[in-house]
């Protein structure tokens, strides 16, 4: 399928005055150009967003309204990389409520963007909103595709003469749920493009997961760290529904963030978007290094915080506890203790895990969680030699010896032997004579003992018992 010319003017490109917005956390740090895709709700920009991407990286839905923070994904082709930003739904009509938040991050990413790709829908034609965003467009220096979605049959290609009244110089027909067309839409933007390097520069640095129950200020707490409206809002539980990456510059450190969906107990998830919203969410913790979860301070630790606690503890990561709205509580005298006895009683297998106080709405509040992550990723990331380790576990032995076989103690040298075999999260493999002898217990104690030694705070340790 080609593209369509029109011989009239574009209105885009006559002599605009720029949208304009503070510098987005990312656009300093990163060479890929942003592109943005943009449009009215339910268009089809979150199709679009995974088909370019080749992975369902968007929760996609016939319901308008589903995308409403702006999902970030790096995307490379022909050799060449950018950045792609989903959107949500761009309807200037509104003015309140969760549409009017929505429009806010689209504006955004406009603001932030390089290159824009307006999509419109070629079997609704041009609607009065489409005519609201090109003028609004008028106003943008940046280059401008304008893609209309749907086409996806010879059959439907007339529909594309409802939008020659734009006046745009080149139209780019698609369908993004089939992929028709994407090819030669992503060859208009390709001059515009950069080489890649071979690198991935986020890959490299720390990933950070705020995650949680629904409505316990996980968003809120990225806006905090960002200085930024970087995510929606609301006081209705699950707002978020894609998991957002976000990247912060901190003290001269770079961290990336990911926003996710709260997590609701399972009998309570709708099928549907929700679904795939906590499904993704338990997947970035996966993805993460360390897992901030957010815990709500005036209402207490809850059973669902505890199966979301063990969600992190079974996909090995990091862990750091952060109690919001602390400031609700400040003039408790005993609201400290008496919530670190409920976290004792919930949460006995993450005893190692640090705890914070705070209040998201606070920025410098919030940001006192950074120091914490460095020392639980140092943790994470940390390894010991094997010489050390094994220095180490001769005085363990002395101390208390490797549990006896048929009433005859092990013999203290030479009984065993261990090395550390990765990291995130530390791993160590023991060697012994006779494995079975070795009791859940005394793993515990060499655990303990290792932490004791060598600090490990935040950070699950794996203890992998081998015949010597």
């Amino acid at each position: 399928m080609t593209r369509r010319k029109s011989s009239k003017p574009s209105p885009l490109t006559s002599p605009p005055v720029p949208l304009t917005t503070e510098d987005s956390p990312l656009t300093p740090h990163l060479s890929p150009p942003l592109v943005a895709i943009i449009g009215r709700p339910n268009v089809g920009k979150s199709t679009l967003f995974n088909k370019i991407l080749g992975v369902k990286t968007a929760i996609v839905d016939d319901v308008p309204g589903v995308t409403r923070d702006r999902n970030y994904a790096d995307a490379t082709y022909r050799q060449r990389t950018f950045r792609l930003v989903d959107t949500g739904g761009l309807d200037l009509s509104a003015s309140d409520g969760m549409l009017a938040l929505i429009r806010r991050q689209s504006e955004i990413a406009i603001a932030e963007a390089d290159i824009l790709i307006f999509l419109l829908d070629g079997r609704s034609g041009l609607t009065p909103s489409d005519h609201e965003v090109v003028r609004l467009l008028r106003g943008v220096t940046k280059p401008v595709f304008m893609a209309i979605n749907k086409i996806d049959t010879p059959k439907s290609e007339p529909l594309i003469a409802d939008f020659y009244q734009l006046g745009v110089d080149e139209l780019y027909p698609v369908s993004a749920e089939h992929g028709i067309g994407v090819s030669e839409l992503l060859d208009a933007l390709y001059p515009l493009l950069r080489a890649a390097d071979g690198t991935n520069e986020l890959s490299q640095l720390p990933r950070i997961a705020v995650v949680g129950r629904p409505n316990v200020g996980k968003s809120t707490m990225i806006n905090a760290l960002l200085g930024e409206e970087r995510v929606v809002v609301s006081d209705i539980p699950g707002t978020t529904r894609d998991p957002i990456d976000s990247l912060v510059t901190h003290a001269g450190k770079r961290y990336v963030f990911t926003d996710t969906a709260g997590i609701r107990r399972r009998g309570k998830i709708d099928r549907g978007i929700e679904g795939w919203s906590v499904l993704r969410s338990l997947r970035a913790i996966g993805r993460s290094d360390v897992a901030v979860l957010v815990l709500d301070g005036e209402e207490g630790v809850t059973e669902q915080d505890t199966k979301i606690a063990g969600a992190i503890l079974k996909q090995g990561r990091a862990c750091i506890l952060w109690i919001n709205k602390w400031d609700l509580r400040v003039g408790d005298a005993e609201a400290r203790k008496n919530y670190e006895l409920e976290l004792h009683r919930r949460f006995p297998f993450l005893t190692w895990a640090p705890v914070l106080y705070g209040s998201a709405l606070k920025s410098e509040s919030a940001r006192t969680v950074f120091a914490q992550i460095d020392d639980v990723y140092a943790m994470f990331t940390k390894r010991i030699s094997t010489g050390t380790l094994n220095t180490w576990l001769q005085n363990i032995l002395l101390v208390h010896p490797l549990p006896v076989r048929k009433g005859k103690p092990a013999k203290v040298t030479k009984s065993a032997f261990v090395t550390q075999v990765t990291t995130k999260p530390p791993a160590f493999a023991l060697f012994v004579g006779h494995p079975e002898n070795i009791t859940p217990s005394y793993l515990r104690y060499l655990e303990n003992q290792l932490r004791e030694s060598y600090g490990f705070t935040g950070t699950p340790l794996r203890l992998l018992v081998r015949k010597k």
